[in-house]
């Protein structure tokens, strides 16, 4: 197992050619917040956004719309139940991310199931929170694409059917070769499971431990999946810039709020950015 350094941030970010333009950097799709959990996919967009993504389209439940242009007015909105429309969006897409506040009930599901039909080899999935538990609930094919998984330590739990207490490197391993996917177990001290390797964060900081914090870090990692050549490397060094900005702002503060690190994020990017 690799212990994640600060180079891979000079080692991903890189210095904006004079000549780009929004669609350099990569069309985003999210897709969840039901009506009762709005807040998880406006900070997984907001992450998105802010992350540098070209353009974010934001499908979720019609309550929302409000909420998401008043926060953020850069994403484009569209409504969960309009699955046509969301069949087209979702297909068009470099990166989804589907899941932050989606549920678990029969409108999740079908969500769920209409981006997994309208998905195509070429795409990255990130698949976060409520997708994952549905998933494994009814025991879900799973879409020919390139899958990201970011599950706290309960969701890889359901999914992969190993208990919190033996989630060994070991015993991990073997089920991440099944999905045939990136794994980012969450925890303390995340563990990003590539098909290659195994890294581990060395960062983190209890501060961290609040509502929100894992629906950022998708958006995130979906933000510099769609606009950083080696996905892999987008991965770790979104992992990386997640905490390592938490633990910046631990030290002045008892808690960190996710929209604290979207808030920071292109001012963080920027400081780590090569300039080759």
């Amino acid at each position: 197992m690799e212990t994640l350094s600060q180079s891979i941030l000079t080692k991903t970010i890189r210095q904006r050619p004079a000549d780009s333009y929004k669609g350099t950097y990569g069309r985003v799709t999210l897709v969840g917040g039901n009506r009762n959990f709005g807040g998880a996919i406006l900070m997984a967009s907001a992450a998105a956004v802010y992350a540098g993504a070209g353009l974010v389209t934001t499908i979720t439940d019609a309550s929302n719309q409000t909420s998401l242009h008043a926060r953020l007015p850069e994403a484009m909105f569209a409504d969960m139940t309009n699955h046509e429309q969301m069949k087209s969006l979702v297909s068009s897409a470099d990166v989804v991310v589907i899941g932050p506040g989606l549920g678990t009930d029969e409108a999740g599901l079908m969500a769920l199931n209409t981006t997994f039909g309208a998905l195509k080899p070429t795409q990255t999935v990130v698949i976060d929170g409520s997708a994952i538990t549905l998933i494994a609930q009814h025991n879900l094919a799973l879409p020919n694409a390139h899958l990201i998984f970011t599950p706290h330590q309960m969701e890889w739990q359901r999914l992969s059917g190993i208990p919190i207490a033996d989630q060994t490197v070991a015993n991990n391993q073997p089920a991440v070769a099944k999905l045939n996917a990136t794994v980012i177990v969450k925890s303390h001290r995340t563990q990003i499971y590539t098909p290659t390797a195994v890294y581990e964060s060395p960062l983190g900081t209890p501060a961290q431990a609040t509502g929100g914090m894992g629906d950022t870090l998708a958006g995130m990692v979906g933000g510099f999946v769609a606009q950083f050549a080696d996905h892999t490397d987008a991965v770790l060094a979104a992992v990386y810039s997640h905490s390592a900005i938490a633990e910046e702002l631990a030290e002045k503060q008892y808690v960190v709020l996710p929209h604290q690190i979207i808030d920071v994020l292109p001012q963080f990017m920027k400081a780590h950015e090569a300039l080759v």
